[in-house]
């Protein structure tokens, strides 16, 4: 989800990579889960998160949509996001304790948390969204474990390549005029890196470069359409 606000409202100015340390450890959020409520739409799921609560909760992309998952435009774009529920608008795997119950396998904006993305060009820096937490007393942690994710430097690359994808994508949206071509646009998309299953017994990045691939293919026939 992109928005474009100035650094210095919302951050300590500072750009982080994964080996820097941050002050934003919270000492496992006992006794606050203020993040996992009220988050409306915003915990918008890439397809790594998808195949990895696929995968940890035994359930197949249209399973989760039954259960968890709701479909909302994101910047032009159909994406899935985790359901708030309640008055409160608690995440739906936020459990009577107050814990998180999908922790193992969270999503990457429930990792990065309070950490965001500065996007230059199709590189990106980590920064501390110093109005998100308020729990005291945080600590210093290495970005990299803080952020715990497996296999980060495949995960980087991955990040980037989604993120230039829905930036092309976005952009030939808004030069379409057809609104039924937009339709199977986003539609393609879902279809591609969400409804068709991932072999849980294949690495996940050679699974999603091979649909980047022919999303590429697609994209590149559909430009000379929209600009002829």
């Amino acid at each position: 989800m992109i928005r474009n606000v100035s650094l210095s409202e919302i951050s300590d100015g500072k750009f982080y990579d994964l080996n820097d340390m941050v002050k934003v450890d919270c000492n496992g959020c006992q006794g606050c889960h203020a993040c996992c409520q009220g988050m409306g739409h915003s915990i918008v799921l890439d397809p790594w998160d998808v195949f990895q609560l696929t995968i940890g909760l035994s359930q197949s992309f249209q399973e989760l949509l039954k259960n968890s998952v709701d479909l909302n435009v994101v910047d032009g774009i159909i994406l899935p996001n985790l359901k708030m529920q309640g008055e409160a608008e608690r995440c739906i795997y936020l459990n009577g304790e107050g814990r998180c119950s999908i922790h193992a396998f969270r999503p990457g904006i429930c990792r990065l948390f309070p950490l965001g993305r500065y996007w230059d060009q199709n590189t990106f820096w980590y920064i501390h969204q110093i109005h998100e937490c308020n729990y005291p007393n945080k600590t210093k942690i290495k970005v990299q474990k803080w952020i715990d994710t497996p296999d980060i430097k495949n995960y980087h690359q991955f990040v980037i390549d989604w993120h230039s994808l829905q930036k092309d994508i976005q952009s030939l949206i808004q030069s379409a005029k057809d609104d039924k071509l937009i339709k199977d646009i986003n539609m393609f998309l879902l279809n591609t890196f969400y409804v068709e299953a991932y072999n849980h017994q294949i690495d996940f990045y050679e699974q999603f470069h091979a649909r980047l691939i022919k999303m590429r293919k697609l994209l590149s026939v559909l430009k000379t359409m929209v600009t002829d």
